[in-house]
């Protein structure tokens, strides 16, 4: 009998505890990341961005639209507005990239490798079918997938999809600090919020830099002025303009899902309701303000 067994017997009998050999990353590989790793160390993974040419075998999902914003933008409002267009289907935020892919042992990742398939490659396979599937059901022609931490990801969710298209919504930087705010005060005072929105504003302005053939829209004109910006956005994802968008119908609480998007009484109205009035000048903290000169807030 091995010493590791005699040794584990013991402990059982005297703790009710064994040891057991710690798990090891493969040669060359990283090992499996942990529940809190960054979204930064989350995209790490191998992977290869498909050509145009391979597309067809690559993806099942063509043409993808993904809304790239801060959290508490009025991404859950053009979420449903696009959702009710009869060819565009919006699902709740699905956040595939928390949807990770590994290879438990070497002969799988032999195998894998064998099919030219790394980690990355493998996880981008299972957000394509998981977002083809939901637009299967649908019985509709393009997904529009709206999570907010897509912001941090933009690069790789372009890489998995080449031919994927991004809505780049914007709202007043002091506007969305304060809904974050507002939407906790105990849990999020104002610095804490301010922090929180900028990293997020900074990923959307970066991204938004990097994607010269994206579509930008603010919150704040929706809410204007609904009709002329979803024909501008219909006109870009190359759809006819619906009018049901105006109107997405009245949501019950088992069709928003509390923790997956806004839930509010504003967005179960079905309809599109006035927005806040900009802030004041003096209302916006300086760490705001280069962003809002960025984004054309300040005159």
């Amino acid at each position: 009998m091995s010493l590791a067994r005699n040794l584990n017997r013991a402990l059982t009998v005297t703790t009710g505890l064994q040891v057991r050999r710690a798990p090891q990353a493969a040669k060359g590989k990283q090992g499996k990341k942990s529940a809190t790793a960054t979204p930064a160390a989350r995209q790490a993974a191998d992977y290869r961005c498909p050509p145009a040419g391979e597309l067809p075998t690559e993806r099942l999902l063509r043409r993808p639209v993904f809304i790239i914003s801060s959290i508490r933008s009025g991404s859950t409002l053009l979420r449903m507005m696009m959702g009710a267009h009869p060819r565009l289907h919006a699902p709740h935020e699905l956040h595939i990239g928390r949807l990770e892919v590994a290879c438990t042992d070497w002969h799988s990742e032999r195998a894998m490798s064998e099919l030219g398939l790394g980690r990355g490659d493998l996880e981008h396979l299972l957000w394509d079918r998981v977002l083809h599937r939901e637009l299967t059901r649908s019985g509709k022609d393009h997904v529009v997938e709206k999570t907010p931490a897509n912001a941090y990801m933009y690069r790789r969710l372009k890489d998995c999809w080449p031919d994927a298209r991004f809505v780049f919504l914007l709202r007043h930087p002091e506007s969305i600090a304060r809904s974050w705010h507002e939407s906790d005060p105990v849990k999020r005072p104002r610095d804490t919020a301010v922090t929180d929105v900028l990293r997020y504003m900074t990923a959307v302005e970066e991204a938004r830099t990097a994607d010269a053939d994206g579509f930008t829209v603010r919150y704040e004109d929706i809410t204007d002025d609904p009709e002329r910006e979803m024909r501008r956005l219909c006109a870009y994802l190359d759809v006819d303009y619906a009018p049901a968008m105006l109107n997405y119908g009245r949501k019950s609480s088992a069709e928003l899902v509390r923790g997956l998007g806004d839930w509010r009484e504003n967005i179960r109205t079905g309809t599109v309701q006035p927005g806040r009035e900009l802030p004041r000048e003096d209302e916006i903290p300086q760490r705001l303000r280069p962003m809002c000169a960025a984004w054309g807030y300040t005159s």
